[in-house]
């Protein structure tokens, strides 16, 4: 067969798509929405690795603290910057006080100009948060005058809340951590992240969990109205076709429906990053600009999914006999074979068998054999789904009116029954595995932090010369405090610059003390010493040299230069015993209440307070947070918790969400329209129904027994694939395979949620279509 022949019959279907009446064009239209939106899910997939890379970019290109102690020297051309982020609830704020040095000093991204003292930029998400009738408690942390907002190279999402403000006298807080000096914006020394292997198949699995479902929505949607085109071509046959042409024009339409498809899938596409730009999913959002598909990825979801659409047809016409005076899709349908079904999953089994029990530390993943291995398992539910619905349905006993038009439609047609819940299936599969690896590998990511969460719950650190004992005060007069314990802290060593020897110093009161160690009295004016602390080696080796002058914070090469600052260790010191404090680690070298500390020694302290919080008062973590900002503008207030998660990690997690949510509106829109579509191809055999005296209710019932019992099959199947998935994909992560029952449920529950929507909202369309003047015809 020449190329030029199958081009003539592609084309012919094309033009019965769309110039074959009301019929075609509206197959073609359901075929084209329904094809749309998974490829506006393809192209959206495919602008991912672009949105990643912007975002990095612009977090990279607003650097400012590097954390490298590193000193620079003042100049026209210098900056300082302040690091001020806080929270609101459990929205975190990115705040930056800058205060230029000179003329020429780096304006950072997003800025036009500097603001001046009291004045502030704002994101727009910060600006309508501060505008909104909730955010009184953040308004009195952040009083300056909004003069203007950042621009959106100055930011890495649509919704991020972040602030610039006017920074005054901050050379005295350099520190190289939260304050520092610096001549440019951007990270001057990127790191190469390692790639951890189980991270890595994690990204790749979601991806392939992801995208699958989608190309089994297309899949689907390109053999919309095939019953009722079959039919069309029937008579083709009477003019003279044969069937291999006439299976080519079926090719052709189904082609004009998957470049519909595209069309439409582009404009979802459009639509849908414009909304992207408006909304927050998972605290992740973006700017549209971020979402420019890789045109090597858009090209191929262009070429493929037309390819896939005449590949597709061909393959479902197999079984189809059109005669010119009918269609025989068989009187009694041969029996589906398993076991050619079975050699897919099995194959997938095969493909991930020889990594089990890698895991972090014996090497990585292969990934095509990682990919090969999943697809294969998840095609094996579209294969395997026709043959156990036949297999069930075919055995279903008698029942009610309802039932028996039910039954009786599954068992005339068990692969459209199929193809309905494929998608739904092949979802909750990839679900269900995913939700066991992330379960599995989830104490690998989340540790359980040191603080102590019984003795406190937060923790503020004032910066360098904020005097403590005010700070305390107000701590002490906030709603909501219970306990506040506070130290000055810092460390000495045996010369002003680069010691050898040094040791930790602690002041504060005697309760404060007495949560850091076991002291054997105290009152206001003792001393102590703590010699046997985990990495303490030099105290006990100072308190044996009564006398010796050492120096309070002592300056390093390359970093800020200090003021030399001399205390001399005293004699007759009393020991106490170490014991965890409030971080969890054991504080060791001299302890001092606030009568035995020089006052020239204060200067070089920094203060640390220790909150106890009563949760029971509203907004009590949103109160502490004014009240340090109120007792120190560039203090630090942080909020404990009882765990902590890897950000890459949490970074999978919170992708995995996002594509979820996405990929299940995909479900729910693609079943409405394959509802709509089946109610429309029966729309005469409902309307004869009704008009010979049957219920409403019934055939209600029918179309709501007609999904069930599919969807129940589907649900049930991809349950046992996904665990068998889930307990390979965790053996390969050399983790115990352990069950979680109450995300397996829930994923099923969400899927049986979805069908059930979608159902509803089919019943209007329905019970339009129940009629008897839909037997009218022309």
């Amino acid at each position: 067969m020449s190329g030029g022949q199958w081009a003539k019959d592609l084309a012919m279907g094309v033009r019965f798509a769309f110039a074959g009446g009301r019929e075609g064009w509206v197959r073609a239209l359901l075929t084209a929405v329904g094809v749309g939106l998974g490829v506006a899910l393809l192209l959206l997939t495919t602008a991912v690795p672009n949105m990643q890379e912007v975002r990095h970019e612009r977090e990279s290109a607003r650097a400012d603290i590097d954390y490298s102690y590193t000193e620079t020297k003042r100049s026209d051309a210098t900056l300082i910057v302040a690091d001020v982020d806080t929270d609101f609830g459990d929205k975190d704020i990115r705040g930056r006080a800058l205060e230029p040095e000179g003329p020429r000093a780096p304006l950072p991204p997003g800025l036009e100009k500097f603001p001046a003292v009291g004045e502030m930029v704002v994101s727009p998400a910060l600006k309508r948060l501060l505008e909104s009738d909730g955010a009184k408690l953040l308004r009195e942390r952040l009083p300056e005058r909004i003069v203007g907002t950042i621009g959106e190279s100055g930011l890495i999402g649509s919704h991020e809340l972040a602030f610039f403000r006017g920074g005054d006298d901050l050379a005295p807080h350099i520190d190289g951590a939260r304050v520092a000096r610096i001549e440019r914006f951007g990270d001057t020394s990127p790191t190469e992240a390692t790639t951890d292997p189980v991270l890595l198949l994690l990204v790749v699995v979601v991806f392939v969990v992801l995208l699958m479902p989608v190309a089994v929505f297309i899949a689907a949607a390109v053999r919309f109205g095939g019953e009722r085109r079959d039919r069309r071509l029937a008579a083709l046959r009477l003019v003279g076709s044969d069937s291999r042409m006439t299976r080519r024009i079926a090719a052709g339409e189904a082609l004009a429906g998957a470049v519909l498809g595209l069309v439409f899938g582009t404009g979802f596409f459009l639509l849908g990053r414009q909304i992207a730009g408006s909304v927050e999913v998972f605290d992740v959002s973006v700017f549209p600009s971020y979402l420019n598909p890789s045109p090597g990825l858009a090209l191929l979801v262009g070429l493929a999914v037309p390819a896939a659409a005449v590949v597709v047809t061909l393959f479902a016409m197999r079984g189809v006999v059109i005669e010119p005076l009918g269609v025989v899709r068989t009187a009694k349908p041969s029996r589906r074979r398993l076991w050619w079904r079975l050699l897919l999953p099995l194959g997938g089994l095969a493909m991930l068998y020889p990594m089990i029990g890698q895991g972090s530390d014996n090497g990585t993943f292969n990934e095509y054999l990682v990919i090969g291995g999943v697809l294969l398992l998840l095609i094996g539910v579209t294969t395997l789904l026709p043959w156990v619905v036949e297999a069930v349905v075919a055995r279903l006993g008698s029942g009610g009116v309802a039932w028996q038009l039910a039954v009786r439609r599954l068992q005339l047609s068990t692969g459209t029954a199929a193809r309905m819940v494929n998608g739904v299936a092949v979802a909750v599969a990839g679900a269900i595995a995913l939700q066991m690896l992330f379960a599995g590998v989830e104490s690998d990511y989340t540790k359980q932090s040191q603080y102590d969460v019984q003795r406190a719950q937060m923790e503020v650190a004032l910066s360098r010369n904020a005097p403590l004992d005010p700070a305390v005060a107000k701590f002490r007069d906030t709603k909501g405090v219970q306990d506040v314990y506070a130290y000055a802290e810092g460390y000495l060593g045996e010369r002003p610059k680069d010691p050898d020897m040094g040791a930790e110093m602690t002041v504060g009161d005697c309760a404060s003390l007495r949560q850091a160690a076991e002291l054997p009295s105290c009152r206001d004016g003792d001393i102590f010493y703590v010699a046997n602390a985990e990495y303490d080696k030099d105290t006990r080796k100072l308190v044996k040299q009564p006398g010796r002058t050492v120096y309070l914070d002592p300056s390093y090469d390359g970093g800020p230069q200090r003021q030399e600052v001399a205390w001399t260790v005293p004699k007759g010191l009393k020991e106490a015993r170490t014991q965890e404090d409030f971080t969890g680690r054991q504080r060791g070298g001299f302890l001092l209440t606030p009568k035995a500390l020089p006052a020239a020694a204060a200067q070089a302290l920094k203060g640390q307070v220790y909150l106890k919080l009563d949760h029971s008062v509203p907004d009590v973590y949103d109160r502490v947070r004014n009240t340090a900002t109120a007792a120190d503008p560039l203090s630090y207030p942080m909020t404990w918790y009882s765990t902590r998660t890897a950000d890459r990690y949490s970074t999978i997690r919170t992708g995995l969400f996002v594509g979820a949510v996405c990929v299940m509106m995909l479900i729910g829109a693609s079943l409405l329209v394959s509802q709509l579509e089946q109610l429309r191809d029966r729309k005469k055999l409902l309307s004869s129904l009704v008009a010979f005296g049957t219920r409403r209710r019934t055939l209600s019932l029918s179309v709501l027994w007609q999904t069930a019992i599919p969807i129940a099959l589907g649900l049930l199947l991809s349950s046992v694939v996904g665990l068998t998935l889930g307990a390979v994909l965790l053996r390969m992560t050399d983790t115990p395979v352990i069950v979680d029952w109450p995300s397996v449920l829930s994923m099923t529950g969400v899927a049986a949620g979805v069908v059930l929507t979608v159902t509803l909202l089919s019943l209007p369309p329905l019970l339009r279509l129940m009629r008897p003047d839909g037997l009218r015809t022309e």
